[in-house]
């Protein structure tokens, strides 16, 4: 019963966003994506994951083992087919610090297998990196700045965002997330929670939580959080499915957080204030 009232909750959320889109002010989306040649799009896709350093190597390898395998399945492909331009356009990027942010992979269109694989090769053969702090707030507002030059015209704008840990560098991230959703975006979280041999002293107990009360944002904004290494790629290929067709993919079995209407349950500026403690000044 828990979960058929997290379906009912999810597909009504996103049926909040077609009406929204219909009835949105075009200032929020003026933009070279408004132009006579702008390709029309299901939804613009912004794919931001966490590259710091409190992401082992092993985390990263998933993490983009399970975009790569996302983009590419049957369940995302039939997705794709569904929607009204069958089609969307995608850009991948990693993040950091405030001043942290790199585009791997620029934006594509992916409207079918040859085109979702070639996307996936290049994420793949990206080389690794990591980097230090975490500024959850610092990769919305970069990401919100792709839109403007994306030559996209999307019946959705969404972002992405997976990483493993709280805001602890730049501006809040409550602050970020609020501006990026006035300006017609949806933020929509996967926060990696998995068990490891070390604890992290920025690791908080209800990331899940955090990312639901702090981060996402929006019409039909979820979090979907991953607690196995096993559930991994299932998990990121389930967000896919649900960001582009609105439904979680048969047989699946996600932990799906519709977005929070209830006060915070966890601090919002919690990981600055562990910052503090610990290291001084953020």
């Amino acid at each position: 019963m828990r979960w058929r009232s997290v379906q009912i909750a999810v597909l009504m959320t996103l049926l909040a966003v077609s009406v929204a889109a219909a009835f949105a002010p075009r200032g929020l989306y003026t933009s070279l994506a408004d132009s006579a040649g702008a390709i029309p799009v299901d939804v613009e896709l912004v794919l931001a994951v966490d590259i710091s350093y409190s992401m082992d190597p092993d985390e990263q390898a998933l993490q983009r083992e399970g975009y790569i395998l996302a983009l590419t399945s049957k369940e995302f492909l039939g997705a794709l087919r569904s929607g009204a331009n069958g089609r969307i356009a995608v850009t991948y990027v990693e993040w950091a610090g405030a001043n942290d942010q790199r585009v791997v992979v620029p934006w594509r269109v992916i409207d079918g297998p040859e085109s979702a694989d070639s996307v996936a090769a290049d994420i793949q053969r990206a080389p690794y990196r990591r980097a230090s702090r975490t500024s959850i707030s610092g990769a919305l507002q970069f990401a919100k700045s792709l839109f403007v030059s994306s030559g996209y015209r999307g019946l959705r704008r969404v972002i992405d965002v997976s990483g493993d840990g709280v805001n602890n560098s730049g501006v809040l991230v409550t602050r970020a997330r609020d501006d990026v959703v006035a300006s017609g975006i949806t933020v929509n979280g996967l926060p990696i929670m998995l068990n490891r041999s070390y604890r992290n002293p920025m690791d908080i107990d209800n990331l899940d939580a955090y990312y639901e009360d702090c981060v996402i944002g929006g019409p039909g904004a979820f979090v979907i959080p991953i607690r196995e290494r096993e559930k991994f790629i299932e998990a990121t290929r389930t967000k896919l499915v649900l960001e582009v067709a609105g439904k979680p993919p048969a047989g699946s079995d996600p932990h799906i957080i519709p977005a929070a209407a209830n006060a915070p349950r966890v601090s919002c500026t919690i990981g600055e204030k562990i910052w503090q403690d610990r290291w001084g000044s953020p």
